[in-house]
């Protein structure tokens, strides 16, 4: 019986394996870096909310920025 020359069929699911894991590795890297462009990107200046003083109902800042 000859070997034959190459990868066996564990050597090969290990490197299909180490693959995958680097893949995902990659694709989790590359999601929080976009994560964080956007975050830093998409600050706005000024968002329209309630002034402090009226009393109707909706959403009022901490503290306003402007």
């Amino acid at each position: 019986m000859s070997r034959t020359a190459g990868i066996t069929g564990a050597g090969r699911r290990r490197w299909i394996v180490a693959a995958l894991i680097a893949g995902g590795c990659i694709l989790f890297v590359l999601a929080n870096a976009h994560l964080v462009y956007v975050a830093f990107a998409s600050q706005p200046a000024c968002v329209d909310h309630l002034k402090p003083g009226h009393e109707a109902p909706g959403f009022r800042a901490a503290r306003s920025s402007c």
